[in-house]
């Protein structure tokens, strides 16, 4: 099988001593630069053997790199993750400080995310906190604390300009993904509710409570409406209630990911930003949407 390794670091002189290490071991063919700090490498193998060559060859490098099949890199359809992810905070956590209970908050928010609880109690624990804090401070936290990540909005709208449907999956809230896919660029954003009595947060979440299993069902879902083989969809994300999906995808990434995600997924990001998503499906830096 024809694989394509793509190398990707903010440090481009990593990249370099990368691409030296993994073409004098694999045998592999350089296929030219697809932006700073981003290569392309082809060679024949097979690719779980060649994935497990490629981590072992730069797990000291500041590089992350992407082993996939050559063809069918470009993906149609995207699920991402918000929080932590799409964003660089927990929008749970940060409400929580507003209550005056974050510290407990995201102690919870840590196991759940490191699969150590179910997701669904967890998030009705936590919201649970909630109860009476006035529904000002959900603005007041978006507009203070919530930012996309470097590279979310070129990824995002390289996507969808080239044709992919880009769906906002999150185990949150809907008052926060409407705003982040705005933000971002998504065609279409899904989320759990907060209620609320008008005036404050009752401490209850509407049901049913979207996580692990109802992410993957919007994968697959996607993908047959869409007409899509699941090799051609795009996955990524960071806590245990997105492994599901993640392993389902053609591209499952694990970005900056708890350890049980990561260990699962078929490329990680670890230190270059979310454009990393567009190299690793073969897109030059020319063709990016400006972020």
């Amino acid at each position: 099988m024809r694989l394509s390794i793509t190398l990707v670091s903010p440090d481009p002189q990593a990249v370099s001593v990368a691409s030296v290490l993994v073409r004098r071991k694999t045998g592999a063919q350089a296929e030219g630069e697809l932006g700073p700090g981003a290569l392309d490498l082809s060679v024949e193998g097979a690719l779980s053997d060649l994935r497990g060559e490629v981590d072992r060859l730069v797990a000291d490098l500041p590089v992350d790199h992407c082993v996939q099949p050559a063809e069918g890199r470009a993906k149609r359809l995207l699920i991402a993750d918000m929080d932590s992810t799409i964003i660089g905070c927990e929008c749970l956590d940060e409400l929580a400080d507003f209550a005056g209970v974050k510290a407990q908050v995201s102690e919870i928010t840590e196991r759940a995310m490191r699969g150590e609880l179910a997701f669904e109690g967890a998030l009705r624990e936590r919201v649970a906190m909630l109860k009476g804090l006035d529904l000002a401070a959900l603005q007041r936290c978006y507009d203070e604390r919530v930012r996309l990540n470097p590279g979310a909005h070129a990824l995002v709208r390289t996507m969808a300009a080239h044709g992919a449907r880009c769906l906002l999956v999150s185990g949150g809230f809907t008052f926060f993904t409407q705003r982040v896919a705005a933000a971002a660029g998504f065609h279409e954003d899904r989320a759990n509710t907060l209620l609320e009595d008008g005036a404050a947060l009752t401490g209850l979440v509407g049901e049913p409570i979207l996580g692990r299993e109802a992410k993957l069902a919007s994968l697959r879902g996607e993908a047959v409406a869409l007409g899509l083989n699941l090799s051609q969809t795009l996955a990524v994300g960071d806590g245990a209630n997105d492994l599901a999906m993640i392993e389902a995808a053609g591209l499952g990434v694990a970005y900056r990911a708890k350890p049980v995600v990561a260990a699962q997924a078929h490329a990680r990001v670890d230190h270059a930003d979310l454009t990393a998503l567009l190299y690793f499906q073969g897109y030059r830096a020319e063709a990016f949407a400006a972020d």
